[in-house]
């Protein structure tokens, strides 16, 4: 069974870090560039950071750069999000995605496998 399942969201206050994992079993994960996504109430879901198979090459969004990092350990089929300085407008249900083609991808469409998700919230 293919899955994504993501970990370590919470509630933490503005200026604060934490470090979201994203466990994968079922694939070949080192065939697969990941992705995190995060989705706000009412709003659609965005792309957050990507990074390719090997980890070799990430991107971010604008809205995170110098704050977040994406990472991953393709020894233990995990991808890690570590975001720092948080801000109240980081807050969203998180979710990591994984996508079978080559090169690194803002679209949600562009990525085949999805987590369920992990709630951040950040405090002002």
């Amino acid at each position: 069974q293919v899955q994504l399942v993501e970990s370590g969201g919470g509630l933490v206050q503005a200026g604060g870090s934490l470090r979201l994992s994203c466990a994968a079993s079922g694939l070949t994960f080192s065939r697969y560039a990941m992705g995190w996504f995060r989705q706000a109430p009412g709003k659609e879901r965005e792309f957050v950071v990507g990074i390719s198979r090997s980890g070799g090459s990430t991107y971010g969004a604008d809205s995170v750069k110098g704050r977040f990092t994406i990472s991953r350990d393709n020894a233990k089929n995990t991808v890690y999000l570590q975001m720092n300085s948080l801000k109240p407008e980081d807050t969203a249900v998180y979710y990591c995605a994984a996508s079978g083609n080559v090169g690194l991808f803002e679209v949600p469409a562009e990525y085949d496998i999805w987590g369920q998700g992990t709630q951040v919230t950040v405090s002002s």
